[in-house]
């Protein structure tokens, strides 16, 4: 997702999205040890996505 898409979001909304993200990112790398995941590249899209989360939260916590 876009950093401009999750600022219009709500910090209950982003919450949400951050549970998502962490219970899809354990999931990759699930499969990935099981040797079936087909796109690598998923779980650096989480994990950047995780980070976009984590500060927009913290930007909405300060202001």
């Amino acid at each position: 997702m876009k950093a401009r898409e999750l600022k219009e979001l709500d910090v209950k909304q982003l919450e949400e999205k951050l549970a998502q993200l962490n219970l899809d990112l354990f999931n990759y790398r699930m499969t990935a040890k099981l040797g079936n995941l087909e796109k690598p590249s998923s779980i650096q899209a989480a994990r950047k996505d995780i980070a976009r989360i984590k500060t927009i939260l913290t930007e909405k916590a300060k202001a």
